[in-house]
């Protein structure tokens, strides 16, 4: 296994490949739960652990039994249905010991089900014919700059909340527009990866 190999999947799934600024997925809750930084620490927190559960469950199905047996085709299906279940748990496990987070959580929580950058995750590991090893980096790093994005628009939007942009600034737009800007600042780190170990 190549270390330098996994240290570029890792840094390019935070800083690159980020699946909330780059890809545009996972953008309920990114707009939802980033106005607080506990709740959008808390959040990042479990998708990164959904995140690394759903490739630990989905790449030796998808391997051993999907493609051994020609059922390819059923990847989409078969994987929601894993997260699904995975997020039930999450959320069993959170309302039984984190309560207070379970419940700032609130709605967002059942939303990791149908946040599309857990799938797009589990569904692009096969997709780059990554190893077990390579999926789980390049998981770890698609949650971590899931965190990261959140984090960060956090601080953001409590600055934007607290200034005084013109009335058709207010609420959304400004939102959407500040998360047009953290974009395309996350955009800066294309080809820096790729030569790092040149």
């Amino acid at each position: 296994m190549d270390f330098k190999a996994l240290i570029v999947i890792l840094l390019s799934a935070v800083l690159v490949n980020n699946y909330v600024l780059r890809q545009f997925l996972g953008i309920c809750p990114f707009l939802g739960v980033s106005k607080e930084l506990k709740n959008a620490t808390g959040m990042s927190i479990a998708v990164i652990f959904v995140m690394l559960l759903a490739t630990a469950v989905t790449w030796p199905i998808q391997t051993y039994l999907l493609d051994a047996n020609g059922l390819g085709y059923l990847q989409t299906i078969v994987f929601i249905l894993v997260i699904a279940a995975l997020v039930q748990l999450v959320e069993i496990a959170l309302k039984k010991y984190i309560p207070a987070l379970y419940t700032a959580l609130g709605v967002y929580l059942p939303l990791i089900t149908t946040n599309c950058a857990v799938l797009g995750v589990t569904i692009a590991n096969i997709d780059k014919d990554y190893s077990f090893i390579e999926a789980m980096v390049n998981s770890f790093g698609s949650g971590f700059g899931f965190m990261l994005a959140m984090v960060i628009f956090s601080g953001v939007r409590g600055h934007t909340e607290a200034s005084e942009p013109p009335e058709s600034f207010k609420g959304l737009p400004i939102t959407l527009i500040s998360a047009a800007i953290l974009s395309l600042a996350f955009f800066g780190f294309n080809g820096v990866i790729e030569n790092l170990f040149g």
